[in-house]
């Protein structure tokens, strides 16, 4: 299986473990910043250099041996499953890819519309899609249809727990909600050679460039119904990373407990 979604400073000071929807193209940028001494000019995701990355068949080795033998601090960052799967849905299902064209053009519109959801009809309900798209996520994580789930709305304890799966251990697991904070930890795990100040980090989001931007409140959103079904189908994200079960964007409401997570995942 190896470490899928593993990216890893050129230096090899640090390996970060990407979630997606959780700030991954802010980290990214560091990671290359901290090398470098400069942002990535573009999108991190489509970066061919100054970044290792296990989808770089050249890198895996190198990644592999660093994971697996300790030899740089492992980290990673997560977010309210009530945010991020909202995030999800604007980016992947509302809105327009740098390209100019839809997510996963080719399969996603056609999936969707089996649950009624036009992001390109006139009278486009943003709530009411936005609940048909938890049923759409909630099919795709259980039974795998119609189609597998995306990893953009897949469970965070999934992505997280491949590096334990394969042998690693994290140094680190901050929450996105407290970004800055969570930085200053990472900064703290190994000597890096330029990392950017964190009082003036810009956001990089180069996920929808256009399309349907939000106009509710985050609560609006979540119904009874839909509420349960959050529930239910990131059980274990609530559990591992200690999120309140209510609706909201706010951080973990307990502590992020490594070596429970490590037990847990690792089974």
């Amino acid at each position: 299986m190896g470490f899928p979604g593993s990216w890893m400073s050129e230096s090899g000071a640090l390996v970060y473990r990407v979630v997606p929807k959780a700030a991954c193209s802010t980290i990214g940028q560091v990671l290359h910043h901290a090398d470098h001494g400069r942002w990535y000019d573009g999108d991190i995701h489509d970066a061919e250099a100054g970044i290792l990355k296990w989808n770089q068949e050249d890198a895996r080795p190198r990644i592999a041996e660093t994971i697996e033998q300790g030899r740089a601090p492992v980290f990673t960052f997560v977010r309210n499953p009530y945010a991020r799967v909202l995030s999800a849905f604007f980016d992947k299902v509302a809105g327009i890819q740098r390209n100019g064209r839809r997510y996963r053009a080719g399969t996603l519109p056609e999936a969707l519309a089996k649950y009624g959801i036009d992001p390109e009809a006139e009278d486009f309900d943003q709530v009411r899609a936005f609940r048909r798209f938890l049923l759409f996520v909630r099919d795709t994580i259980r039974m795998r249809k119609p189609m597998d789930p995306d990893i953009h709305w897949s469970a965070q304890a999934g992505h997280v727990g491949t590096i334990i799966r394969g042998g690693g251990r994290y140094a680190l697991i901050a929450p996105m909600e407290k970004l800055t904070e969570g930085l200053e930890q990472v900064y703290a795990l190994a000597p890096l050679s330029d990392p950017p100040a964190l009082d003036a980090l810009p956001r990089f989001n180069e996920g929808a460039a256009g399309g349907r931007r939000r106009e509710h409140p985050l609560e609006d959103f979540f119904d009874d119904l839909s509420t349960f079904i959050v529930q239910d189908v990131y059980r274990r994200d609530f559990r591992l990373f200690g999120y309140d079960t209510d609706p909201g964007d706010g951080p973990p409401v307990r502590p992020i407990d490594l070596d429970f997570i490590h037990e847990k995942l690792g089974r």
